[in-house]
């Protein structure tokens, strides 16, 4: 991993000097606000005027609002270090961040302007999110890593399905499904990379002992067993070739996790909770097993991986970003570890 850049000549609001700033802020109030509101919309008790159902609603948001913020976020801060480059801010992130907030109105105001507007000024995020990542990647020659903006091409995809879907029959059960499927890809990729290597580092100077297996061969046959199951998962959910490929991939993630050492970190909650945010990919795999089996409901998968894995890994990586790029030792501080519990 290349050092990180330093930063150009800026002299512009602190908020827009990083990309973590404003998307890591704005994925923190849209995930408290997005639960807060959805109660009051599902009960009845409140009225927002879009074009999705109460529970479509909720899940696009906590997935296109929340969760691709965190990824605009995390990527805009680790993309200069895989690069060499300089990262985005000031006039261009601006333009960005208004992009993620003109999708959150548009989505919420769909019943009254129509979803085909909607769903144009929703795709602008990601679409500018790509064309960035994609910018910064092939200018750096950084091309292993051009398979992120690959994902970021499908999360695209999956909401323009999602917003497709839904106003065509009424629901979106397949596009919620392959934008799961798409973000639980980025996390096994990014994820595969990161923890192993924080941990490593931090585990090293301490002297002899385990240390993680960095990412290899083994990875790549888990990403790509995970690809296929997700694939018959999105496709067909309820069948005999789903249970068994999503039971084959929870195992090879469990073990997957298992070679990255972290009962040895036990000492460091910034470490700590990565792991166990991780954990929930392979107990997301068990259970939506399970629910092809009929042996639980298809709730308990989904959310073990959204609010488990997605939910803790992205509060630790914006622990991270947020302490390591502004300067602060990496240590975890009372409110962090309460946040965490």
């Amino acid at each position: 991993m290349a050092p990180i850049p330093r930063l150009k000549a800026y002299d512009g609001p602190a908020l827009l000097s990083y990309g973590f700033r404003p998307l890591f802020l704005l994925a923190a109030l849209q995930a408290g606000l997005t639960i807060l509101v959805w109660l009051g919309f599902v009960t009845g008790h409140l009225v927002i005027p879009t074009a999705f159902a109460p529970v479509d609603w909720h899940i696009h948001e906590m997935l296109f609002g929340y969760q691709a913020a965190a990824v605009g976020g995390f990527l805009l801060t680790a993309i200069p270090n895989w690069t060499g480059r300089l990262p985005v801010q000031g006039a261009p992130l601006l333009v960005l961040v208004l992009a993620w907030i003109a999708g959150r109105v548009a989505v919420a105001t769909s019943a009254l302007t129509g979803w085909h507007f909607a769903m144009a000024i929703d795709a602008l995020f990601l679409i500018l999110l790509a064309g960035a990542a994609a910018r910064e990647v092939v200018a750096g020659r950084n091309w292993r890593n051009l398979k992120v903006v690959v994902l970021i091409g499908l999360l695209l995809a999956a909401n323009l399905a999602f917003h497709l879907e839904a106003a065509l029959t009424g629901g979106a059960d397949y596009a919620r499904r392959f934008a799961i499927a798409t973000v639980l890809m980025l996390v096994g990729l990014i994820a595969g990379r990161i923890v192993p290597s924080f941990t490593r580092n931090w585990l090293a100077p301490r002297g002899a002992g385990r240390l993680p297996i960095p990412f290899g061969g083994y990875d790549k046959i888990v990403l790509a067993a995970s690809a296929f199951a997700l694939g018959l998962w999105v496709a067909l959910p309820d069948t005999l070739a789903s249970g068994i490929a999503l039971a084959l991939s929870a195992v090879l993630h469990a073990v997957r996790l298992a070679r990255w050492a972290g009962d040895r970190t036990w000492r460091n909650p910034l470490l700590v909770i990565l792991h166990v945010g991780y954990a929930f990919v392979p107990l997301g795999f068990a259970l939506s097993a399970a629910a092809s089996f009929a042996l639980v409901g298809p709730g308990a998968g989904l959310h073990a991986w959204t609010a488990g894995a997605f939910g803790t890994v992205t509060l630790a990586v914006m622990s991270r970003a947020s302490l390591g790029h502004t300067g602060r030792p990496l240590v975890a501080t009372a409110a962090t570890q309460a946040c965490y519990a």
